[in-house]
């Protein structure tokens, strides 16, 4: 599928569940990585990830754009178009476009845990932190201590 067929599929859903017309881009956007479309207010153009068409098929590709079709047609309507809206809620609802999309297995497989533990000099304190921290820039909190990172440990 490229870009002009789903410009197509857009039009089509468009017209079908929500019986208004499409009239603005598009387009598949390589560069999404942790969603599955997104509708840019600006532009009134809706990106899609074309991961997920490729792993997970039509019916979650037409359920995206259910999803972001919501907020192009709330937006346009000058209704609450944000995920926390009532409006949102109910026309997602009504045309039975998802609210959250599955998660991608490529980047569930990818995604390793890491811990990093640091210990401060002065009074030993030991903090485990999800990201790597700067030990020139930050001091332990207890005793503004110098911090020395012991280990970083892969969790998977």
């Amino acid at each position: 599928m490229d870009n002009s067929e789903l410009q197509l599929l857009v039009e089509e859903v468009s017209l079908k569940y929500f019986r208004k017309t499409f009239n603005h881009n598009a387009t598949f956007n390589p560069r999404l990585r942790t969603t599955g479309g997104r509708y840019l207010l600006r532009t009134h153009d809706i990106e899609i990830n074309k991961k997920y068409f490729d792993e997970r098929g039509m019916e979650e590709l037409i359920g995206i754009i259910k999803h972001e079709l919501c907020h192009y047609h709330l937006h346009l309507e000058k209704r609450g178009y944000q995920h926390r809206d009532a409006d949102f809620r109910q026309l997602l609802k009504l045309v039975g476009g998802p609210r959250f999309c599955t998660p991608l297995e490529e980047s569930a497989k990818n995604k390793s845990k890491k811990l990093c533990r640091y210990q401060c000099k002065k009074c030993g304190h030991l903090y485990t932190r999800k990201k790597r921290i700067n030990t020139d820039r930050y001091v332990c909190g207890k005793c503004k201590g110098k911090l020395i990172l012991l280990q970083e440990v892969l969790i998977k």
